[in-house]
């Protein structure tokens, strides 16, 4: 037997399907080989055990990630910054995410692109990258700065669609883009999402007709539902192809309301919009020349504009739990089957089984904290060194 071939050993595993008693993960370097009863190992492979009760499930996938470990992307889009940032959130449980760039200069966004072609193929934490505007509506801007904003040009199509490894998630507004670009960008491969938009529903299904499939924190920032223009919300919810973003720390969208997401068609996916505190030491940042404070879990500027969220995705499955009454396996695969299926990456992530990368967080039973995170086969326990 291979000396790196190893196993680890759970109570309870939800392989982002159904759930197993008993079992075992056979890990092989970064790959999935097996999932076995823990009582047909071979004595002499490598075992973890995981304490009595603990579940072991598929590793959580952020797609919408702006900082974490007190550095914000958009200040520091560099290798050195991303690798920060994703080492602040696997701490925390997540495994993979997607560093996501605010509304800023073409400079910025050209920094941001190629710091993540420099780590993406040596830091298995980060798929790609998420460009959440500057191609957003003035209406709807919410915390992005209103100057930042603009139309798209030849240049930005050229160096969003430019050949590169891993995912690129694009959030827009479609009534500000020409409906050319979106068709661009979705035959070029990219992921295209509706956020800080006052579409219609007409233009919002239009934008679906030509690849639109996701929505970027769905509630927020965009046209509210309205009983003669449903707008985008009841375009995302009447359709099984579509993907939606939740935020679910009990702030930035009523449980109720959540709830009526999750009876929708389409599928829901938890995000952190994760800002520099989360993982890090710091009550307060700046965000494009704006001071952001966080108290009582609430990041906010001085009139009360909510700056993304002091939220993991570890919590955001907690409070599906507490606040949702959500079933645990539901939550799991919202934060992990889900985004990788929306992302493309169904084949490889977001399951536990063989040929699938070892991605994988354990779970104390009791109150769902996180006790151990796995990426691509190499763990990292929790809690983080102070």
């Amino acid at each position: 037997m291979s000396a790196s071939i190893h196993a680890v050993a759970a109570s309870r595993l939800f392989d982002g399907t159904r759930v197993r008693d008993d079992v075992a993960v056979v890990i092989d370097g970064p790959r999935i080989i097996d999932v076995v009863e823990r009582s047909r190992l071979p004595r002499s492979i490598s075992l973890r055990e995981l304490p009595d009760g603990a579940w072991l499930a598929p590793g959580f996938i952020d797609i919408q990630v702006n900082g974490g470990g007190d550095v914000l992307f958009n200040d520091r889009p560099t290798p050195e910054g991303v690798r920060a940032i994703v080492a602040a959130h696997r701490r925390l449980g997540t495994g993979a995410l997607l560093p996501t760039l605010i509304s800023d200069t073409p400079e910025t966004m050209t920094a941001a692109l190629a710091a993540i072609d420099a780590v993406i193929g040596t830091e298995p934490g980060v798929l790609g990258i998420h460009l959440e505007g500057p191609f957003l509506s003035p209406e709807k801007a919410g915390i992005h700065d209103r100057r930042k904003l603009r139309r798209p040009n030849a240049n930005d199509l050229a160096a969003i669609t430019r050949q590169r490894e891993g995912v690129t998630l694009v959030t827009l507004a479609p009534e500000q883009v020409p409906e050319p670009f979106i068709t661009s960008l979705v035959e070029a491969g990219i992921r295209v999402a509706l956020g800080h938009s006052m579409a219609t529903y007409a233009q919002t299904k239009a934008a679906m007709a030509l690849g639109l499939n996701g929505f970027t924190h769905l509630f927020n920032a965009m046209r509210p539902l309205d009983s003669r223009e449903p707008g985008p919300i009841a375009a995302a919810l009447e359709s099984s192809e579509a993907w939606y973003g939740l935020i679910v720390d009990g702030i930035h969208v009523a449980p109720a309301t959540l709830q009526i997401a999750l009876r929708g068609c389409g599928r829901p996916i938890l995000v952190s919009d994760a800002m520099p505190p989360v993982g890090g030491a710091k009550s307060s940042f700046m965000l494009q020349g704006q001071d952001i404070l966080v108290r009582e879990g609430r990041c906010a500027r001085a009139d009360g504009t909510l700056a993304g969220a002091a939220l993991d995705l570890a919590r955001a499955v907690r409070n599906c739990v507490q606040l949702l009454n959500v079933p645990l396996t539901d939550a799991l695969r919202f934060a992990s089957t889900n985004p990788a299926q929306f992302l493309g990456l169904g084949e490889s992530l977001g399951r536990i089984a063989p040929g699938f990368r070892a991605d994988m967080v354990a779970l104390d039973s009791t109150d769902l904290s996180v006790i151990e995170t796995w990426v691509a086969g190499t763990t990292t326990p929790f809690p983080p060194e102070p």
